[in-house]
């Protein structure tokens, strides 16, 4: 019976988006003199719910033209929103400001799959000892996080000090490769700058509470995979004037890190036992959140700023 409902709807979804909905549309279009791209940038302003509809309607349109210019070159942007402008047989002179919004919406679109791109390119590629560049980025984040206290050997039990799981913090960087690394060194820029008094008090305890690096790890595997599944695009459509970049997600990061070891007081777990169930408490609020179209997880700094300070 389940199997027959869902049949039955998707049939129907099927029967709109393929018949009603585009009768619709070109009912609206006679009736109002625009098309729907037009009706999008006009009736809503600049940001997630702008950028949302047009990577919607470019997504199901009847046009190749306009189904491919989700997946174009950032360099080819200009000429793809000519192209569109033309086939739609919109005059770019009585519009101007259509192929300026187009052009930025489309500019998230394309900056959104550029950047998990990157992302996944950082996380599949992983730590090795081997490397000179991995090693020193290993190195400056214990020099970070424990100034005062020499390292004795690459190979030490001195790593459980900053929350690796082990001797070799190589071993914990499996999940989430270099990515995991550069997000930890990050976190540390930004907590080490956070003026939150109760944040502060707090971190005195934060090795007997829960582990640094490893918590780290574990939010950036939470940050991917809010990436991956088109939830930040909420709020990178919202602060992102036109392409994201992995400083983006280095501040979504940044950001998650604070907002969780806030959320951590909040619930005051027994014991580390609990900390499944408090991240995935934490991922759920952070999805509903991201549910609001007007929703910027870290609205009150700048695009480029890495640290979170005094939120």
């Amino acid at each position: 019976m389940k199997h027959f409902l869902r049949v039955v709807t998707q049939f129907f979804v099927f029967l709109y988006c393929k018949c009603l909905w585009r009768g619709l549309k070109f009912v609206t279009r006679k009736f109002t003199g625009r098309c729907e791209l037009q009706r999008i940038c006009y009736s809503n302003k600049p940001g997630a719910r702008r950028t949302l509809k047009i990577e919607s309607s470019l997504r199901y349109s009847k046009y190749e033209l306009l189904r491919s210019a989700l997946s174009v070159h950032p360099d080819q942007v200009e000429k793809t929103i000519d192209d569109i402008m033309a086939l739609k047989k919109i005059n770019p002179d009585t519009n101007p400001q259509l192929s300026v919004s187009l052009q930025a919406s489309l500019l998230q679109i394309v900056g959104y799959r550029s950047l998990m791109a990157e992302v996944e390119k950082l996380r599949r590629e992983p730590y090795d000892s081997e490397n000179t560049e991995h090693e020193s980025m290993l190195m400056k984040l214990w020099k970070e996080l424990r100034p005062d206290t020499p390292l004795t050997g690459r190979i030490s039990k001195q790593w459980c000090e900053i929350g690796f799981q082990g001797n070799d913090p190589k071993t914990d960087f499996r999940g989430m490769g270099l990515l995991g690394l550069q997000n930890l060194s990050a976190a540390d820029s930004a907590q080490t700058e956070c003026s939150d008094p109760e944040i502060v008090a707090h971190r005195l305890l934060f090795p007997s509470r829960y582990s640094f690096a490893i918590v780290g790890i574990n939010i950036t595997d939470l940050a991917y995979s809010l990436l991956v599944s088109g939830a930040l695009k909420t709020h990178l459509y919202n602060v992102a004037p036109e392409m994201a970049g992995l400083q983006h997600f280095q501040q979504i990061f940044c950001y998650l890190m604070q907002e969780f070891q806030r959320f951590w007081i909040e619930e005051d777990p027994s014991d580390i036992m609990e900390f499944n169930r408090v991240r995935s408490k934490f991922h759920r609020r952070i999805l509903r959140q991201l549910k609001n179209p007007d929703m910027a997880l870290c609205p009150h700094f700048s695009a480029s700023d890495l640290h979170l300070v005094n939120l």
